[in-house]
């Protein structure tokens, strides 16, 4: 199977963002400064590519409910985190400050989650077109990206446990 080539090449400054974040001790050490409650409910970045980005949060005492499942809470960090480290990457690229912002938020709920589980935007491409236009015009853009969350492993792999969709802002600042 051949490997997928990337869209876009990154700057270096992106590239080395991309690189830290991808230490994991580095990005437990970012997320403890950035994403404290993040960082005590065990959510991970797994990886991040200008195309993809895949976190995780594990079940756990951490992260559950009374109801014997990850909370949903839990759940809804990191999906953000799964789609706004590509906004952080993209506005990295771009070299220029912007300004990320959620405006809305959207999630359902199919099974319980009793494992860990993962979540995957794979919605890069509309990041990097919204922070290019941005940057173009110095208008504020608005744009959904939408990231899927399935058990890891546990009684049932691959199970969707849940979908989020978040509604991101962004603008040039000015200088």
């Amino acid at each position: 199977m051949e490997a997928l080539k990337p869209t876009r090449t990154l700057t270096a400054n992106a590239q080395a963002m991309q690189a830290r974040v991808s230490r994991p001790s580095l990005f437990w050490a970012w997320s403890l400064w950035k994403l404290p409650a993040a960082r005590f409910a065990g959510v991970r970045l797994e990886s991040l590519t200008p195309e993809r980005c895949v976190t995780s949060v594990p079940y756990g005492w951490r992260s559950q409910n009374p109801f014997h499942s990850t909370y949903f809470a839990a759940q809804a960090m990191a999906a953000e985190l799964s789609t706004g480290a590509l906004g952080l990457l993209a506005i990295e690229d771009a070299g220029v400050p912007i300004s990320l912002l959620i405006t809305g938020m959207e999630a359902s709920f199919g099974k319980k989650a009793v494992a860990r589980s993962t979540f995957v935007c794979e919605d890069g491409a509309t990041v990097f077109a919204a922070i290019d236009a941005a940057k173009a015009t110095g208008e504020a853009q608005t744009f959904v990206l939408r990231t899927v969350g399935t058990m890891l492993d546990g009684p049932t792999p691959g199970l969707e446990v849940s979908r989020f969709s978040f509604t991101w802002s962004v603008k040039a600042k000015r200088r």
